[in-house]
């Protein structure tokens, strides 16, 4: 199988940070895998970008985009109303040909001046959420999630966010070991939701010490009878109290979080073990395979098998 084709895109000015998220992210080699990304850079109007602290930055200038699978916005600015009408062209051609797009900070405000936000959540940096809703009030804006990706258009909030939703972007291309193997390079914590808050209210340091510590064990015991109300008590706190510690730190209920780690655990098992679709459910939470082949169906869209046919240790050498 062919690598993914990536180009990333410069537009009117240059950020430093977010452009080295998207090079870190998909423009640096991994020879742990047989098939990856091929990334390029490219500009539609300039040759040279000036950074920070006396930095400047070549990149390729061209007339039309090249076909890709995936374009990075790393940043577009917001003080532009009027985007120029080769550049709302270009990256709606993209879209219409079938090409996912993601953007990172600021550059949704180019993805929503292209139109590719119509119908879709976006997210931004909360700095910009006044200006994006006066400029774009006919979209569903959501300032408390960190990013949002429905596999084919994405938005992150501040730069940071931009990483979370990259490795998000590779766990679905590539599946769970491999952005796994990316988060431990980049020393970051193998998922973070994208429903999460952009800024959280810091919790008592006893309540957050006991609920990351009950967190750590539920973990470590999903077993099928494992409950919310199991964690909780594993906190030291009563079920009202750890769902409004968790609300206020994940913006997410616990029923649902214990979800996701049941099906992340399947998923990593269905990548990298032999075990059979029964055993693999009962070691992932779920009282029998046909619980585990409702749930995959439910979020992920697909069957368990399925997905091994796609991730099943494919990826590495």
């Amino acid at each position: 199988m062919n690598n993914i084709r990536v180009v990333i895109l410069l537009t009117e000015s240059l950020s430093l940070f977010e452009y080295a998220c998207a090079t870190e992210l998909f423009a640096l080699r991994r020879d742990e895998f047989d098939r990856w990304y091929d990334t390029t850079t490219v500009s539609l109007s300039a040759t040279q970008y000036e950074g920070l602290a006396d930095s400047q930055l070549h990149c390729r200038q061209v007339d039309t985009l090249p076909d890709c699978d995936l374009l990075i916005v790393p940043s577009f600015p917001t003080s532009i109303e009027q985007v120029p009408e080769k550049l709302l062209q270009a990256v709606r051609q993209h879209h219409e040909r079938g090409g996912r797009t993601i953007s990172f900070c600021s550059g949704s405000f180019l993805l929503a001046a292209a139109g590719l936000l119509d119908g879709r959540t976006a997210i931004t940096h909360w700095r910009y959420a006044d200006v994006f809703r006066q400029r774009f009030g006919h979209i569903a804006f959501r300032d408390d999630m960190l990013y949002h990706y429905d596999g084919q258009v994405g938005c992150s909030a501040g730069s940071a966010a931009g990483i979370d939703l990259g490795i998000e972007v590779i766990r679905q291309d590539f599946g769970h070991a491999a952005a796994n193997v990316v988060a431990r390079r980049l020393v970051l914590p193998a998922h973070r939701s994208g429903g999460q808050s952009q800024f959280v209210e810091k919790p008592s340091s006893v309540g957050a010490s006991g609920l990351s510590k009950s967190l750590e064990w539920a973990v470590k015991n999903l077993s099928h009878e494992l409950t919310v109300e199991d964690i909780a008590t594993k906190a030291n706190m009563t079920r009202r109290t750890f769902d409004r510690h968790f609300k206020k730190i994940f913006n997410q209920t616990p029923q649902v979080w214990l979800t996701q780690r049941r099906l992340e655990i399947a998923q990593e098992l269905l990548e990298n073990s032999n075990l059979n679709i029964e055993q693999i459910a009962l070691k992932a939470g779920y009282e029998n395979s046909t619980s585990l082949r409702i749930n995959f169906k439910k979020y992920l869209s697909v069957s368990p098998s399925v997905y091994r046919e796609q991730f099943g240790r494919m990826n590495f050498k």
